[in-house]
C-alpha cells in the first residue's frame, strides 16, 4: 500500500512538472490570454476552432455564459436564447474581468492544453488526497501534506485565474510560478518520506545540509528574477515586435544583471558542494543530476543572449530551472535526514 501511495505521489509530480513545462510554452507563444475567461474558454467547455463560433449569427441559440465578441469587446449571454434578425442587447451583458478581447486559435488551444493539464495535476493530486487517509493511524503527516497538496493546487487554480483577470500581471505570474514549485516541494517531501529503502549516506562531521539549503534558497531566487526578466523581454517584445530578437535585450536593467551574477554564485556554491559530496565519498548521486542540470542552464542562457534566443531556448531554460530546483530540494531532503541519521548514532 505504501508503494502504491508513493507511486501516486511520483505520477502527481510528474503532471506537475508537465503543466510547468506548458505553462512555459505558453509563455513562449503568447499564449497567456489564448482563454479571456476562467475556467472556461470564451464560456465553452471545450473551446472554439474558428473565430465565427465567437461571433453573433441571427437565428443561432446560444447557451447562458457563452461569450462572444461584438465592436472588439467581450459579450456574455445572460441567459439561454435564440437570437432574433438583428442584435439585441438586452440579451447581453459586458465582460467586466477585463478589456482583452481577441481570438488566436494557436493560443487558445495552447492555453487550453495547459489547462488540461492543470486539471489532469488537480485529480491526481486529489485522488492521492483520499489515497493517504489508509494511513491516518499510523502516518498523520501523510495525510496533513497530501491535503495540502490539494489545497495548494486549488489555490494555484485561484492564482490562474488571477493571472488571466489581470491581463498576465508579472507580479502575479511570478507568484504563479512560485507557488508550482512549492507544490513540487511539498510532493518531494512525500516521496522522500515514504521511502522504504535505508540505504543512505551518513553525513559524517561534513558540513552538507547548510550549503545544500543555500543553493536552494538562490536557485529560487534566480528563478523569481528570471521570470521578471522575462518580462522585460516580452515588453519590449510588444515595442519592437516578435522578429527583432537582436533587440529584445536591447533595453535590459539591473535584474538582469543580478540574474547573470547569481548564475555564476549558484555555480561555484554548487562546484563547492559537490567537491565536498565526492571527497568525503558521501551517496549523494543527485548532485550529478544538479551539475548537469546547471550546465545546461548555463547553456541555454548564453544561447538567448549571445544567439538571440533560439526557438524553445525560453521554455527549455524554465523547465530546467524548475528541474533543478526540485533536485536540489529532494538532495536537502537526503542531507538533512542523513545527518539526523548520525545524530543518533
Amino acid at each position: 500500500m505504501q508503494k502504491r501511495f508513493r507511486k501516486l505521489a511520483k505520477i502527481s509530480l510528474v503532471l506537475v512538472y508537465l503543466v510547468i513545462v506548458a505553462g512555459a510554452v505558453v509563455r513562449m507563444t503568447g499564449s497567456g490570454m489564448g482563454c479571456p475567461d476562467w475556467p472556461k474558454c470564451f464560456g465553452h467547455y471545450i473551446p472554439p476552432t474558428d473565430v465565427g463560433e465567437l461571433q453573433w449569427h441571427p437565428n443561432t441559440f446560444f447557451k447562458k455564459g457563452q461569450v462572444i465578441i461584438v465592436d472588439e469587446s467581450l459579450q456574455v449571454a445572460i441567459a439561454d436564447l435564440t437570437t432574433s434578425n438583428n442584435f439585441t442587447p438586452e440579451n447581453w451583458e459586458p465582460y467586466t474581468k477585463h478589456d482583452y478581447a481577441k481570438f488566436n486559435v494557436a493560443h487558445t488551444w495552447i492555453e487550453y492544453i495547459n489547462r488540461l493539464f492543470g486539471a489532469l495535476a488537480g485529480l491526481a493530486t486529489l485522488a492521492l488526497g483520499f489515497y493517504s487517509f489508509a494511513f491516518f493511524k499510523t502516518k498523520k503527516t501523510w495525510v496533513f501534506l497530501s491535503w495540502l497538496v490539494v489545497f495548494g493546487m486549488g489555490f494555484q487554480a485561484w492564482l490562474g485565474a488571477t493571472v488571466v483577470y489581470s491581463v498576465l500581471e508579472p507580479a502575479k505570474i511570478t507568484v504563479h510560478m512560485v507557488m508550482a514549485l512549492v507544490i513540487v516541494a511539498m510532493l518531494l517531501y512525500i516521496i522522500h518520506m515514504t521511502k522504504t529503502n535505508e540505504e543512505e549516506a551518513v553525513n559524517k562531521k561534513v558540513k552538507v545540509f547548510p550549503l545544500a539549503v543555500i543553493t536552494l534558497l538562490l536557485t529560487l531566487l534566480q528563478i523569481v528574477l528570471g521570470t521578471q526578466v522575462r518580462q522585460l523581454v516580452d515588453h519590449q517584445i510588444d515595442v519592437v515586435g516578435e522578429l527583432s530578437k537582436d533587440l529584445w535585450l536591447s533595453t535590459i536593467d539591473w535584474r538582469f544583471y543580478v540574474h547573470r551574477t547569481f548564475s555564476l554564485v549558484v555555480l561555484i556554491l554548487n562546484i563547492l558542494l559537490a567537491q565536498r559530496i565526492y571527497k568525503h565519498q558521501l551517496n549523494f548521486s543527485k548532485i550529478n543530476w544538479i551539475m548537469g542540470l546547471i550546465l545546461l542552464e548555463i547553456i541555454t542562457g548564453m544561447a538567448m543572449y549571445y544567439l538571440d534566443f533560439p526557438f524553445a531556448t525560453q521554455p527549455l531554460h524554465l523547465v530546467l530551472a524548475s528541474l533543478l530546483f526540485g533536485v536540489q530540494f529532494y538532495l536537502v531532503m537526503e542531507a538533512l535526514s542523513s545527518r539526523k541519521r548520525y545524530k543518533s548514532l
